[in-house]
């Protein structure tokens, strides 16, 4: 059936609040209301902070910060490795939630996900009462809030679930994108990192009020075609930005949005992991593999840069899918460049009762996948198990 144009698009972007540190608060509750740190604890020389609880975010903690930095700043904060398939499993839980309330659910990243949820107000109710109950049933169900905006865009809909976090829900009325937009500083302009902020107070451009009125040759001239464009669209509310769509269909995927651009290669791999980990910890689910991967890097200046490879043999386990990125990331990467955005898909994925042609090295690689897929299965049993990927929390990982 061909949609409706007259019928306005209700995108809602759900985010789970401080994820990994509400799940630890959830499972420990001696750690709750007090600062906490999840990633690696003091000591861990090359470890970086993956979520920081609300309480630690006052010190000034933040993804990506090297764990040295946040003993400094928070010295009396609780530091954790963490239990990435912990993480997993509860993002699972909400994931499966948000089916019920849309057929289409574009998983960002273990902790977002956008619901299109246009055209049901007839099932559900209105977007504010369908979303009190979806928010109702997720803390119910999983003991974790999620805070949730609502609007005609994604982009708009995505900075609107940020305003009031924790627990927070931002409705954006149709037709009124851009004067939400003007009503932000310009901080909250989602995607225009540091260094782009300090080009536009630079260029005597301080408020999104400011950028509104410009041309986007104006922008242009000054910042180039990428980030002018990028900064025109946005101010608007970017209505023809769509997130996730080209992997709905046939590829399992992950991509995160960092609050701060990485730069340093530790950090980089430490996320090329988490979202490795991601996206075979839902293939191990869904009982299915690939032999393409894809890799998507967003530099600070929004220039977008992609690459893939099929290889003869399907992605194997962990291991074997984050070699494989790094190779692709090592063809892409421009050093010293801050990379605002991190994806990974296995594209065309298929069954796995389909017959496949083995490596001649199949048996160590097979071997590591059962493990996986074992400890996958314990973990859904039994949620109180502690076992995780060296990489992400091991002392002097390489």
């Amino acid at each position: 059936m061909e949609e409706d144009s007259a019928i306005p698009k209700v995108y809602f972007h759900v985010d789970l609040d401080a994820f990994f540190a509400s799940v630890e608060q959830l499972d420990h509750p001696e750690y709750r209301g007090k600062p906490l740190i999840v990633g690696g604890i003091p000591g861990d020389r090359r470890a970086v902070v993956s979520t920081a609880s609300y309480e630690a975010r006052k010190f000034g903690v933040h993804s990506a910060m090297p764990i040295v930095k946040a003993a400094q700043l928070c010295p009396h904060g609780i530091f954790v490795r963490g239990n990435y398939q912990r993480y997993q499993e509860k993002s699972l839980e909400v994931m499966e939630i948000f089916q019920n309330y849309s057929p289409e659910v574009i998983q960002m990243s273990i902790d977002e996900a956008f619901l299109d949820l246009t055209g049901t107000s007839g099932i559900f109710g209105s977007a504010e009462e369908t979303a009190k109950r979806l928010k109702k049933e997720v803390l119910e169900k999983t003991g974790l809030t999620v805070s949730v905006g609502i609007a005609s865009t994604m982009y708009v809909a995505k900075i609107a679930s940020g305003l009031k976090k924790p627990d927070g829900l931002t409705i954006v009325q149709d037709g009124k994108e851009e004067e939400f937009m003007m009503s932000l500083p310009l901080e909250k302009l989602w995607g225009c990192g540091t260094k782009t902020q300090e080009r536009l107070k630079a260029a005597g451009l301080k408020t999104i009020k400011e950028i509104h009125g410009k041309s986007e040759n104006l922008l242009i001239s000054i910042f180039g075609k990428g980030t002018g464009s990028f900064l025109y669209n946005a101010v608007r509310g970017n209505r023809d930005m769509i997130f996730g769509g080209e992997a709905k269909n046939h590829s399992i995927s992950s991509e995160r949005t960092f609050d701060f651009d990485l730069t340093d290669r530790t950090s980089i791999d430490t996320a090329l992991m988490e979202l490795c980990m991601n996206v075979l910890y839902r293939m191990h689910k869904e009982h299915v593999r690939s032999k393409t991967v894809a890799l998507k890097i967003r530099y600070e200046d929004f220039t977008t840069v992609s690459v893939q490879q099929t290889s003869e043999f399907p992605v194997s386990n962990a291991d074997d899918l984050y070699e494989r990125c790094k190779t692709l990331f090592a063809k892409k990467w421009t050093a010293g460049r801050g990379i605002r955005l991190l994806g990974i898909a296995c594209q065309n994925v298929e069954d796995k009762s389909v017959p496949v042609q083995r490596s001649l090295f199949a048996s160590a690689d097979e071997k590591k996948a059962k493990v996986e897929e074992a400890i996958f299965a314990m973990e859904d049993k039994h949620p109180e198990l502690k076992i995780r990927k060296a990489r992400l929390y091991s002392k002097g990982a390489k």
